[in-house]
């Protein structure tokens, strides 16, 4: 039997039926649409799921939507509502925080939530803020360098990373229509 849920997705309210054993990434991405919040292991191992639930960073894939009732779910796809970039966002481009793109929704939300609660991290701070995350292809080094640079662009100064200089953060373009 369905179960009513009223959730609000990226500052837009919705309510929708969902099975009571739906879990939130499943519904956000086929029922709200939003695909941007990636599968990866359905065990909650990897990270790749990782939304905003009231705030906090949770992986979707261990969240049932009807936990959401009543509540906020911010996605990848809400940093940008206003067609510019997150400086989080910003950020991973500019340092090339990347390499097949897979993780980078998850790890893009779980920097999101680190720099809301602490928006000058250390390297320490910034390797347990992401430790819920995977990346099979990079050596976390561009990862970490993204974060320092979302911390700076959002007017806290992450610590340089021990035994280097800080590097200045690179301007971030205005986007444009249809980037």
């Amino acid at each position: 039997m369905k179960q009513s849920v009223a959730v609000t997705v990226n500052g837009t309210q919705r309510e929708d039926l969902v099975e009571p054993r739906m879990l939130l990434v499943h519904y956000l991405r086929e029922v709200a649409g939003l695909t941007g919040t990636h599968i990866g292991c359905d065990t909650s191992q990897c990270g790749a799921c990782t939304v905003l639930l009231d705030g906090r960073a949770v992986k979707s894939c261990s969240v049932f939507a009807v936990q959401a009732d009543g509540r906020s779910v911010a996605t990848v796809e809400g940093l940008a509502a206003t067609g510019t970039l997150h400086p989080v966002q910003q950020a991973f481009w500019n340092e090339h925080g990347l390499q097949c793109g897979f993780c980078t929704p998850g790890f893009v939300m779980a920097t999101a939530a680190l720099l809301e609660q602490n928006p000058s991290p250390s390297d320490e701070d910034i390797t347990k803020g992401l430790e819920g995350n995977l990346c099979r292809c990079t050596g976390y080094a561009n990862i970490r360098r993204a974060v320092r640079s979302a911390a700076a662009m959002m007017g806290g100064q992450a610590a340089a990373p021990t035994g280097s200089p800080a590097a200045a953060p690179a301007a971030a373009p205005a986007a444009t229509a249809g980037s």
